[in-house]
């Protein structure tokens, strides 16, 4: 899909993004945030903080400049609202990778106890397979707040080239080149850790599809245009 072209556009999809994020299950209370690059080049817009990701509307959103100072948005909060403390997890990345357009973390309990067995995550589905070519790194630097430069550059390198990094004790990171990227590897990639942590407590998975499979599965399953069905069902879910 089409990234936007104005503030006023980014700052609607990053609304819109963090109500998706809500309904598939990534809440947590006020905490987990989505940015989206902002077309001038300015910074990212992301939600205010103090906020939930469900009552996002544009008139919560903020442009955040690189370095960390509200520059407009915020119109319905007194005084144009606060910044999140990690917004450097949004703006390190996002410098680091020109591809990236947009930038998300929340708090998944479900990737959180897969995260805590310290075990790659195996292809028992669809789902895991967008993770094969590039792998699923781990950071490691912290399980606290990404609250500094020196943080979110350590993370931006552990992600890499990757299309998502888990934050053991702390949740995940997924990045995509546009929000139905962004958004659909995060709800895949919780639902991936979850299946996972099923089968282990099970026995243990025994059969995963191998590297080769997984990559021409991620092609034929995986391509843009079902990205986008994913993303344009969460966005219907949204409207009921």
């Amino acid at each position: 899909m089409d990234n936007p072209r104005t503030g006023e556009e980014a700052a609607a999809l990053a609304a819109l993004g963090s109500r998706v994020l809500a309904e598939a299950g990534h809440g947590d209370m006020v905490w987990g945030h989505l940015a989206v690059r902002d077309p001038e080049g300015r910074g990212v817009w992301m939600k205010a903080s103090g906020w939930g990701l469900e009552e996002i509307g544009p008139g919560r959103v903020l442009l955040v400049s690189w370095d960390g100072e509200r520059l407009a948005g915020g119109e319905e909060l007194d005084g144009g609202g606060r910044v999140h403390l990690e917004y450097p997890i949004h703006t390190e990345v996002m410098r680091a990778r020109p591809d990236v357009h947009v930038s998300l973390h929340t708090h998944s309990g479900t990737v959180n106890a897969f995260s805590s067995l310290g075990e790659p995550l195996r292809p028992l589905s669809h789902d895991a397979v967008v993770f094969t070519e590039h792998g699923l790194p781990s950071f490691e630097a912290t399980a606290g707040l990404v609250r500094s430069g020196e943080l979110g550059r350590a993370l931006a390198a552990d992600l890499g080239a990757a299309r998502a990094c888990l934050m053991p004790q702390h949740g995940l990171l997924t990045v995509g080149r546009d929000i139905a990227h962004a958004v659909m590897y995060a709800v895949l990639l919780e639902r991936a850790c979850g299946l996972q942590l099923t089968a282990r407590a099970a026995g243990g998975p025994r059969h995963w599809t191998d590297r080769e499979g997984s990559l021409e599965k991620d092609a034929t399953v995986w391509p843009p245009s079902q990205i986008e069905a994913g993303w344009r069902y969460w966005v219907r879910r949204t409207q009921r």
